[in-house]
C-alpha cells in the first residue's frame, strides 16, 4: 500500500525561506573512516576512527567520486553505527532532512533520527528497507509509511517533519509518498546503523535545514488515513485522523471516505478539539478489492464553515492489495521464551500480525526453557533458528519476529496444494477434544506430504518466577516496543499475559507419515483424525485449532485456523465464535472495542490497571451482531492496562496501550 499526497504541500507551508544549514557530498575526505574528518559525524559512543564509523568510499556516488558506506555480517547488526548531530535539539517549526541512497539488490538498509541530544534515549523515527520497498516509523506505531524505492539504483529520500504539528511528509525522488501523524515530534541527530546481516548500503548528498512555523487561525488537517488492512477481500475499518492545526478549538466537521467511488460521510459535532489535537473517525467497514484505487479522505464543514487553510483537507492512499491465493492460509512460528530479554518484541510483532492479517495468519507462539514449553515442538524448531527471538514463516528462513510481513505477503499469493479444514468435537465432561483435519487436493501429490495439527492458546497466565518475562526494553534506551519500555526489566508474572501459545502439536512437529497414499490426485480429499485431552487450566475459550499441510521440504503448504468457545460443548464449537479488537492501540482519548457476537450474549467491559485495580466497569446487557463500544480513556495515564470483556460469564482479557 503506498500513501499519495492530494494538495499537502501546505501541511508544510513556512513564511521564510532559509538557505540549508547543512550539506555533505563526501568528495572533500580522503577514503576510509568519516568521523575524523569531520566535525558534525561521530559515532554512536564517540569513538571515531573505529569499527564503529562510516567508511568514505569511492565504490558508488550519486555526485561527484564519493560516498559513505555502511555493511554488517552481524545477525543483529553493527559494529558500525554512525551519528550526524543536527546541532541543537528541534523541537518546534519545519525540519528536512535529505540523503540519496544506494541499496543493493538483495541487501537492506537501516537508519533512525534521535529526539534527543544525548542518543539512545528516544527514537522519533526509524527507516527499514529490503528488497525494494522501505517502511517509516515513529517506534510507537509501525509501518505509519510503506512504499518502494528501486533496487540497486540511487534514489533521494526526504523527509520534511511540521514539528508544531506533527505531522511529517516522506518524499522519493521529489514525489511525495505519504504523510503521517508522528507520535515524537523533536529531533536533533540521525543515525546510521547496519541493523543485520543483511544491510549494506551508501549514502551521499546529505542535508539538512530548519524553518519556523506559525499556526493559522482556523484548521482542520485531514492529517492521516488507514485502511487498516493490505489484502484483497478482506474485511477492514478505515480510521482517519483530523487535526486541529489551527488556534481556534473545533467543535464540529464533516468527514468523507471515497473508496471505489463509494463515499461515506461521517458528522461530527459536539465535540471539543484544541489547537493540535486529534481526532479519530471510525469510517464503515469496507471490503478491500484487487486493482489500484484511491481512497481519498476529506475534511469539510469546520466549524459549521471553510477554515484557513482548505489545501490540507484532504490527504488519499493508492490502495492496490495483495491477492492471495485461494484458500491460503500462512503460518508465522514464534520462537521465544520468558527468560529471553528480546522477545517482548515477538510479542508485540505476532500480537500485530494477528490484527493486521485476520483469518489470512496463523500465529504459533513456541516457548523454549519457561513453563509454557511443549517439549516436541521446542526440539523441533530449535535447529531451524539461529537464536532467540526468530521466526519461521511456513517453516521457510529464519527471521526476526518484526520482519515476518514481507515473507507473509509472498507466501499467501501461492496457491497451495491443498484446501485444509477441520471439524472439532469436545467434551466438556472428559475435555477430550476430537479434530478432524481434511485435505482437498487442488494438485497431484504423493505420500511425502503430512498433516499435523496443531493448539494454541491465548490470553495465558501463570504465577512463578518462570512466568516472569525479561524485558530488555525496560526504560525506553532500546526503543519504543509496544508498551513494554513502560515495564521493569523483569516484567512480573501478574503484569504478564502470553497469546497465541503453542499447547500441543500431533503427532509430531515434521507431521503425520500415514497421512496419505502413495498417489494422490488432484480432486482427492482425505481426512485424518487427532484426539486431545485438554489440561483443566486450559481455557478452552482461548484456544485456537490450527491444523497444517507439510510439503515434501519441511515447508508449510497451507494451513486452517478456528477458535472455539469455551462454553461449546460436543457439536456447539461453531455458535459460540467470538471476535474481539481493540482499536486504535495505543490510544490517547479514545478507545474502540469491536465485538462480533453470533448470538444474544451478556456483555460486560472492565479496565483494569496492573497492580489489579479496576478503573471502570460497565455492564452492556445483551448484544449480538457486530458492536462498536467507544471508551474514553482521556482520563488514563501513559501505560499498559488490561480490557476485560466478560461475555456470558467467559472473560476474555487484551492490553491496551494509553500513550
Amino acid at each position: 500500500m503506498k500513501k499519495i499526497t492530494l494538495g499537502l504541500g501546505s501541511l508544510f507551508f513556512a513564511l521564510t525561506a532559509n538557505a540549508q544549514l547543512f550539506t555533505d557530498n563526501f568528495d572533500a575526505y580522503t577514503l576510509g573512516a568519516l568521523g575524523p574528518q569531520a566535525s558534525e559525524w561521530t559515532t554512536w559512543s564517540g569513538t571515531e576512527g573505529g569499527t564503529e564509523d562510516g567508511i568514505v568510499s569511492d565504490a558508488q556516488a550519486q555526485s561527484g567520486t564519493n560516498s559513505v558506506y555502511f555493511n554488517s555480517t552481524a545477525p543483529a547488526g553493527g559494529p558500525q553505527d554512525c551519528i550526524l548531530n543536527f546541532g541543537q535539539q528541534y523541537t518546534s517549526g519545519i525540519f528536512t532532512f535529505e540523503t540519496a541512497m544506494y541499496i543493493p539488490a538483495t541487501k537492506g538498509a537501516y537508519f533512525n533520527i534521535q529526539a534527543n541530544p544525548v542518543v539512545g534515549q528516544i527514537w522519533a523515527m526509524n527507516f527499514t528497507a529490503a528488497n525494494g520497498s522501505f517502511s517509516l516509523d515513529d517506534g510507537i506505531t509501525f509501518d505509519l509509511l510503506t512504499t518502494t524505492y528501486p533496487n540497486a539504483q540511487w534514489f533521494t529520500l526526504k523527509i520534511v517533519a511540521n514539528l508544531t504539528l506533527g505531522l511529517w511528509e516522506g518524499f522519493v525522488d521529489g514525489v511525495s509518498v505519504g504523510t503521517w501523524s508522528n507520535g515524537i515530534n523533536n529531533v536533533a541527530s540521525v543515525d546510521f546503523y547496519p541493523s543485520n546481516a543483511t544491510s549494506q548500503y551508501y549514502i551521499d548528498d546529505v542535508m539538512f535545514d530548519h524553518e519556523t512555523y506559525t499556526l493559522p487561525n482556523l484548521n482542520g488537517i485531514a492529517s492521516s488515513l488507514s485502511l487498516n488492512g493490505n489484502i484483497a477481500s478482506q474485511t477492514v475499518s478505515p480510521t482517519g485522523v483530523m487535526m486541529n492545526g489551527g488556534t481556534t478549538p473545533i467543535n464540529s466537521f464533516e468527514a468523507a471516505l471515497n473508496y471505489n467511488g463509494n463515499t461515506v460521510v461521517e458528522t461530527i459535532t459536539g465535540v471539543s478539539i484544541p489547537s493540535l489535537g486529534t481526532y479519530t473517525i471510525n469510517f464503515t467497514d469496507l471490503v478491500l478489492i484487487a486493482g489500484t484505487n484511491t481512497v481519498t479522505y476529506t475534511i469539510s464543514n469546520v466549524n459549521g464553515g471553510l477554515d484557513d487553510n482548505l489545501l490540507d483537507n484532504v490527504t488519499g492512499i493508492v490502495s492496490n492489495p495483495v491477492v492471495p491465493a485461494a484458500g491460503k492460509v500462512v503460518v508465522g512460528e514464534e520462537a521465544t521464551g520468558t527468560w529471553c530479554q528480546w522477545c517482548p518484541r515477538g510479542a508485540v510483532f505476532m500480537d500485530k500480525f494477528e490484527q493486521d492479517f485476520g483469518d489470512f495468519w496463523a500465529g504459533i507462539a513456541v516457548h523454549n526453557g519457561d513453563p509454557m514449553t511443549v517439549t516436541e515442538y521446542d526440539a523441533g524448531i530449535g535447529p531451524l533458528i539461529g537464536g532467540y527471538p526468530s521466526s519461521l514463516v511456513d517453516r521457510g528462513n529464519d527471521v526476526d519476529p518484526s520482519a515476518m510481513a514481507n515473507d507473509f505477503y509472498t507466501r499467501l499469493q501461492v496457491a497451495p496444494t491443498a484446501l485444509l479444514s477441520t471439524t472439532q468435537s469436545f467434551d466438556v465432561v472428559t475435555r477430550v477434544l476430537t479434530v478432524d483435519v481434511t485435505a482437498d487436493f487442488q494438485a497431484a501429490a504423493n505420500s511425502n506430504y503430512k498433516l499435523a495439527c496443531v493448539l494454541t492458546e491465548d490470553n495465558v497466565t501463570g504465577s512463578g518466577a518462570g512466568w516472569n518475562q525479561s524485558n530488555a526494553y525496560a526504560g525506553g534506551n532500546n526503543g519504543v516496543m509496544g508498551g513494554y519500555e513502560l515495564l521493569p526489566a523483569s516484567v512480573p508474572a501478574a503484569q504478564m499475559v502470553y497469546n497465541h501459545v503453542a499447547r500441543a502439536i500431533a503427532p509430531a512437529f515434521g507431521g503425520d507419515p500415514t497421512s496419505f497414499p502413495a498417489v494422490v490426485n488432484s480432486g482427492e480429499t482425505h481426512t485424518k483424525t487427532y484426539t486431545f485431552t485438554l489440561p483443566a487450566s486450559w481455557e478452552v475459550g482461548e484456544m485456537h485449532v490450527i491444523g497444517m499441510l507439510i510439503d515434501p521440504t519441511g515447508k508449510i503448504d497451507n494451513a486452517s485456523k478456528f477458535k472455539f468457545s469455551a462454553s461449546a460443548g460436543t457439536n456447539d464449537l461453531n455458535e459460540s465464535k467470538i471476535q474481539f479488537s481493540i482499536f486504535p492501540n495505543p490510544a490517547t482519548s479514545s478507545a474502540t472495542i469491536g465485538l462480533e457476537l453470533v448470538k444474544d450474549s451478556e456483555v460486560e467491559i472492565s479496565i483494569v490497571d496492573l497492580s489489579g485495580k479496576v478503573i471502570t466497569s460497565r455492564n452492556y446487557g445483551t448484544l449480538n451482531g457486530y458492536s462498536e463500544i467507544n471508551m474514553n480513556t482521556s482520563n488514563l495515564n501513559s501505560g499498559i492496562y488490561l480490557v476485560k470483556v466478560t461475555i456470558d460469564n467467559v472473560s476474555i482479557v487484551r492490553r491496551l496501550v494509553i500513550q
